[in-house]
């Protein structure tokens, strides 16, 4: 667990993704990026890097990507 402060209200460290190594999907395709960083998941959008990233505990990462391999987010 890392020793930085804690995001007002979210329970998450404020996390500093400036070195984040980002990965893209394994077949290079979308806008999503993911970083491992000090325990915790990061996804940013690839073609604004710069806008602010979503923080997931291994917990609810492992709970996305159960959801979105089930369907649960598809918006067709």
């Amino acid at each position: 667990m890392t020793s930085q402060p804690l995001a007002a209200g979210w329970g998450k460290p404020e996390l500093d993704l400036s070195g984040a190594d980002w990965q893209s999907s394994s077949r290079g395709s979308g806008d999503v990026q993911i970083a491992f960083v000090e325990g915790f998941i990061a996804m940013r959008n690839s073609e604004r890097p710069e806008s602010p990233s979503l923080i997931f505990a291994p917990d609810e990462w492992r709970k996305f990507v159960l959801g979105a391999r089930g369907g649960e987010f598809d918006l067709t």
